[in-house]
């Protein structure tokens, strides 16, 4: 399996977990940029609902990693926001919900995710600008993004 010879064997996995750390470096990077051009093609999808840009959506793949970068990207670009961005692996819904600070005094992180949380089987908080949720119901995941939208102009 390594064609090494057995006096050999501890250089040659020192050198596969050098390699192997190398190759987490490079899907952070890669992982970094998608979240960046997911971010980029969100921002048109974004509705103005009396001065607050509000967007929900769901990411491919995407862990809590790359959903905590895309927020970031997202709320830089978008200024003033409400934004809930999901992500479904292995059956389980990971959630971020992030609120500019300019929007904080109406709508809270925390409970917009929780909004979003209770409709997927999950539960979650944070901070009033950033919160994340986790379910395990993701059936539910696009009905409770489409209803954000209207979550949001009754606290606007």
């Amino acid at each position: 399996m390594l064609k090494t010879a057995p006096h050999d064997l501890p250089q040659r996995v020192s050198q596969l977990q050098d390699q192997l750390k190398h190759l987490e470096r490079e899907l952070e990077r890669v992982n970094a940029k998608l979240a960046a051009s997911q971010g980029d093609d969100l921002v048109s999808q974004a509705k103005d609902l009396q001065g607050i840009k509000v967007l929900a959506a769901q990411l491919d793949s995407a862990d809590a990693k790359v959903l905590r970068d895309t927020m970031d990207a997202l709320k830089a670009k978008l200024k003033s926001a409400a934004i809930v961005l999901a992500g479904v692996q292995d059956g389980k819904v990971s959630l971020i919900a992030g609120v500019t600070s300019d929007a904080t005094n109406r709508i809270k992180a925390g409970e917009l995710v929780n909004f979003v949380a209770q409709q997927v089987g999950g539960k979650g908080g944070g901070k009033p600008e950033m919160a994340m949720a986790g379910g395990n119901d993701p059936s539910g995941l696009g009905k409770a993004l489409a209803a954000v939208d209207a979550w949001v102009a009754e606290r606007v």
